[in-house]
């Protein structure tokens, strides 16, 4: 998966986005200040909301059955969530992926892509 620059990078200007994310951190130490946003050739919807606030020790495997939730994606439809193209382990807590890929920003960065499961006929 290609590395593409995020919508909220050019939105919104690193020192702002620093700032935010050092005022987040400090304001609320246990969680993660998370940006979540469809891959650019993605076949599923895009998420209504792309900045979120997470328990650090939330497994990465809950945090997408949430963007599955709020994306109202088909029960069919497979998700796949990338941090720097790299395919987390579900049993990882937020807080390890969030260490170990963070950005100089100090968000952490999400895409998600989908595929369906099973097979369409023919």
């Amino acid at each position: 998966m290609a590395k593409s620059k995020s919508a909220f990078k050019k939105e919104h200007p690193l020192e702002k986005r620093k700032a935010e994310a050092a005022r987040i951190r400090e304001k609320y130490p246990d969680r993660i200040p998370v940006i979540v946003e469809k891959a650019p050739r993605g076949d599923i919807p895009e998420i209504d909301k792309k900045k979120y606030l997470v328990p650090a020790e939330l497994p990465v495997g809950q945090f997408v059955f949430i963007i599955r939730k709020r994306i109202k994606l088909h029960p069919e439809k497979a998700i796949f969530v990338f941090v720097n193209s790299v395919l987390p382990p579900t049993a990882s807590l937020m807080s390890a992926i969030y260490e170990e890929h963070k950005d100089p920003d100090g968000f952490l960065y999400m895409t998600y892509s989908g595929e369906t499961t099973f097979g369409r006929g023919g």
